[in-house]
Parts: structure tokens; sequence; C-alpha cells
């Protein structure tokens, strides 16, 4: 039997402080009182199958004599017990894993305004030209499969946008290698000159066979 009181089981740490390894004792806890109580209805079975509701008194209310009414008793008392402890045990996993969803959607967030801040902060003027023309730097080489060819980029393409890179703000290709690695299965804009004509795609940062979440290479334009 569980050495706590129904219910009373350690406390999920506070938002911020649950980890992976806190949720995986839970759960070992969770397993642990399962077994427990499989344990316990085993025993009843032994007892001539008395379950937890049937009668432990004969026909003329006399204490039954074909079962161990002390055992049957305490295995019952020892269920209930059990049944509450797992049913707190189950509350704090899911309080655990809310917590640990909400933190990774925060940290998600703070990623993403600091690549898109990083990608602006060398251009202080951006809104007075929100359709920037230039190219910055061009697609070198593309992998077959990868997500940038899944997207429709191709070789020699004239890269003008990407995300929130452009001619304005970029100043390496670091710009770049950052706005890819804080949007990774996300969707970003990119826009390419391709023998004269302007294109649209949208390319989604991915992990997949080969290298890279993009797998292609770009080189940076003269300037």
């Amino acid at each position: 039997m569980s050495e706590k009181a129904p219910g009373e089981s350690e406390s999920v740490p506070r938002a911020g402080a649950v980890t992976v390894s806190d949720v995986q004792e839970l759960i070992r806890r969770k397993e642990e009182i399962e077994a427990q109580i499989k344990a316990n209805y085993d025993l009843l079975e032994s007892q001539k199958g008395v379950g937890m509701s049937e009668p432990l008194v004969d026909c003329e209310d006399y204490p039954r004599s074909d079962v161990d009414l002390y055992q049957v008793r305490s295995a019952r008392h020892r269920i209930v017990c059990l049944q509450n402890d797992h049913k707190a045990v189950m509350k704090q996993v899911e309080e655990a894993l809310h917590q640990l969803h909400a933190r990774d959607k925060e940290k998600q967030a703070r990623d993403l305004a600091e690549a898109q801040n990083e990608a602006q902060s060398q251009s202080p003027d951006l809104s007075e030209s929100p359709c920037p023309t230039q190219a910055f730097a061009k697609v070198n080489s593309i992998s077959p499969g990868s997500p940038a060819s899944l997207a429709g980029l191709q070789l020699e393409d004239a890269i003008v946008e990407f995300g929130s890179v452009n001619a304005r703000n970029f100043q390496s290709l670091q710009n770049v290698a950052n706005v890819v690695q804080h949007s990774e299965g996300k969707p970003l804009n990119v826009t390419v000159i391709r023998r004269g004509e302007r294109h649209q795609l949208r390319l989604v940062p991915t992990r997949w066979a080969g290298k890279g979440l993009l797998g292609c290479n770009i080189l940076p334009l003269q300037r």
C-alpha cells in the first residue's frame, strides 16, 4: 500500500520549474500504484472471488468461514486508499504536462521574437519601403527532396526576402541562419527573382534525411 494517505502525494513543481524528469517520476508512481491495486484485487480473487462488494456474512448473518475476513477487509481498504492516491497522481501528471506545454509555447514565442528583432535591428526605416526589390543572396546549391526543393526554390534563385530578412537589414548569412533556427516547423515567406520574374514561395524549415533544416546553400551577393 502507498505510504502516504489518500491524496497526500508530493505536489507538482511550480509553473516553469517542472521538468521531463518530474513527469517521468509521476508516471512511475502511477504505475506503481496500479500494480499495488492489481495485487490487492488478485488477493480478493483468491478469497473465493469476493471482490469489493460481496457480503462477508452467510445467510444467517454469521461471518463467513470460507474466507479470511481480515485479509479481505484489509485488501478492500487498501484498494480504496490506493484508488484515491491514483486519482491524485493522475491530476498531478495532467498539471505537469500542462506546465511543460505552456513553457514550451512561451519559449517558442520568445525565440521567434528574438529572431525578428535581430533581423529588423538594422532597418529602422523598414516601413518606408514595404516591398524590397533588391536581392541580397542567391541559391548556390540545392538537394533533391529537401525542404528548400519541396518549397520550389531553384538553383541561381536571387533571394529578395527570406522571412524578415531583406537587402536593407541583411548583414551576413547569420541573419538567415537565425531566422531558420527559430522558425523550425513554421512557414517562412521567401521572395526570389528567377529569370527576371518575381516568385513568392513558402518554405518550412524541417529536419529531413539530409543536413540542416533547408537542404540548400546560400551565398551573399557582392554589394
